[in-house]
């Protein structure tokens, strides 16, 4: 009975020596399993990357935070104006004096869109989203909101974009502004701007926008005569920095700090994703470019 005792505890130690030794012997002939990579570390507080195709989430960092967004807004701001029903993009929208006031008032980044011009909507939508414009965000917030004067505008647009967040259910989403800059309440997650930012990259036009480096575009003057905008991407880092790279915003701001919405595509696969609060303009660029390399190796 005691022999038998002694054998089973045998046979157990000598199948733990074996186990022991398979694990061993995986671990020394391959540490990293084939695929394998390894998870980046970001300066970003907040960070987020899906596969836009299949939607699966590749990296989570403090996904589901509430934070400040900046101008990253703006992918919002545009995806309403595009969602508009019978919608004509060279409609011309006539620049106002509050636009500018506005920008100025806010020290806000700007399309420095010159009062009385012409500028087709088509138009606004590059100045809003290549050099940030404030000025362009409040011409198609009072374009395309309804109301009989230009606070009621605004204000159902905002409406707009909030009605927009709610049926791609979002949780963590709202907007106060037009353009980022908040009155307390505008805030959103790297999971739901990615989300957003992925449901307007369906749009054509705004896929071409995003990815435009620069541009320059001819308006009609209050005289009759015309001027041209020449507008360069406030993205231009990853855009002509990172090979695949097809947008989308960038944000920043006393409390939001850097942010960046960003997308790229590789042998047909496209990963999106958003950093919010990271350090600085190459902080949040260098983010980006390690959270893309990531979601294409994983």
């Amino acid at each position: 009975m005691i022999t038998g005792i002694k054998g089973t505890r045998f046979r157990r130690a000598a199948a733990v020596t074996l186990t022991t030794g398979a694990v061993l012997a995986a671990g020394a002939l391959g540490a990293a399993p084939a695929g394998a990579v390894t998870t980046p570390t970001i300066a970003a507080a907040g960070g987020y990357v899906m596969n836009n195709g299949t939607g699966t989430t590749l990296y989570t960092k403090a996904a589901n935070t509430r934070r400040s967004t900046g101008s990253t807004t703006k992918i919002m701001t545009a995806k309403v104006v595009l969602a508009q029903s019978n919608l004509n993009l060279d409609a011309k929208v006539t620049i106002q004096k509050a636009y500018s006031d506005y920008v100025v008032a806010n020290n806000a980044s700007q399309a420095h869109l010159i009062v009385g011009d012409k500028v087709t909507v088509r138009q606004l939508l590059y100045g809003l989203m290549l050099p940030s414009g404030c000025d362009a965000a409040y011409a198609l917030a009072d374009k395309f909101g309804s109301g009989t004067t230009r606070a009621a505008r605004v204000k159902s647009f905002i409406g707009k974009m909030n009605t927009a967040a709610q049926s791609l259910g979002l949780k963590n989403t709202h907007f106060d502004s037009f353009d980022g800059i908040g009155h307390g309440a505008n805030y959103s997650t790297p999971r739901d701007l990615t989300k957003i930012a992925s449901s307007a990259l369906k749009n054509s036009t705004f896929k071409s926008i995003v990815k435009t480096v620069s541009t320059k575009q001819k308006a009609t003057t209050k005289s009759g005569g015309y001027r041209y905008y020449s507008w360069e991407n406030t993205n231009k880092p990853l855009l002509t920095g990172y090979t695949g790279t097809i947008g989308v915003k960038t944000g920043s701001g006393p409390e939001a700090k850097y942010c960046l919405v960003f997308a790229a595509t590789r042998n047909g696969k496209t990963v999106i994703g958003t950093v919010l609060a990271s350090t600085s303009i190459d902080a949040r660029t260098a983010d980006a470019k390690k959270l893309m390399s990531y979601g294409f190796a994983k």
